[in-house]
């Protein structure tokens, strides 16, 4: 399989982990347009010794960690009350939690990629997922249509330490449930039952206000394509309950208007 085969098989993902890791469409876009530029003038630095797959993620790694690449990248806002206790959590141990929770590397590979061991690797998911989230509680709305899979996520994100305020089945629920209570994270299926868009439900409520969104969909391929506005935080069908984990901590993590749940009942 020829360098420009093997990237367009795994750039969809390669671009919602990047995007995942920086919290931004056109950062996540940055690294992985660097990583293709690498590629093209010099085919040789993607190892093809190993796994491709595990090849492609630790060169986008290194890419990750080039002071020269990263002050290419748009600086971005001074960070809130918020954003500043999550400092002391290092790039790496959202790299090791994103690899393994979101992108479904083995621990082995996961190591391999930030060429670190497995302990240490261990050791940094086990104390990543919760450490983000506690940080940040905030009041989450749900827009999914199954039942099952709408309890599954309130069970999970109440678990996160954050507060369900409700769980909308249609457009039209979820546009009333977000006006009575405005929610400071969004979960949202992409088909919901009386065959509204959860895409279009989003697109309304975020029109007079910033907050971030987690879409869901059983073909996330199909919103990372490059030819319109993406999604940047996607959590394919079925998901894992730590995938979900990992993508609310990064969500909440780099969303700057983000408050804690305390603050908002007072504001």
């Amino acid at each position: 399989m020829s360098t420009s085969q093997l990237v367009a098989q795994h750039l969809p993902f390669l671009r919602r982990y990047a995007r995942a890791l920086s919290g931004s469409q056109s950062a996540g876009d940055a690294y992985v347009t660097a990583l293709l530029e690498t590629l093209i003038a010099d085919p040789s630095t993607l190892d093809r010794s190993i796994d491709p797959r595990v090849a492609l993620y630790t060169l986008l790694t290194r890419l990750w960690d080039s002071v020269t690449l990263n002050a290419q990248v748009d600086a971005t806002p001074a960070p809130l009350q918020g954003e500043r206790r999550l400092g002391h959590i290092t790039p790496v141990v959202r790299q090791a939690f994103l690899l393994v929770s979101l992108e479904g590397f083995s621990e082995e590979e996961a190591a391999s990629i930030l060429s670190i061991d497995v302990p240490t690797l261990r050791n940094l998911v086990e104390d990543a997922g919760r450490e983000l989230a506690a940080e940040i509680a905030t009041d989450v709305l749900i827009i999914e249509d199954e039942p099952f899979i709408a309890l599954d996520l309130e069970g999970l994100v109440e678990g996160l330490g954050h507060r369900v305020t409700g769980i909308a089945r249609t457009h039209t629920e979820a546009v009333d449930l977000a006006r009575r209570k405005a929610p400071g994270l969004i979960l949202a299926d992409i088909q919901l039952a009386d065959g509204s868009s959860g895409l279009d439900a989003v697109n309304e409520l975020i029109e007079n206000t910033e907050v971030p969104v987690i879409f869901i969909t059983a073909y996330p391929e199909r919103f990372l394509t490059g030819v319109r506005p993406e999604p940047a935080f996607l959590i394919a069908k079925p998901f894992q309950p730590s995938t979900v984990a990992a993508v609310i901590s990064q969500a909440l993590f780099f969303e700057r208007r983000a408050r804690p749940r305390e603050q908002r009942a007072t504001a």
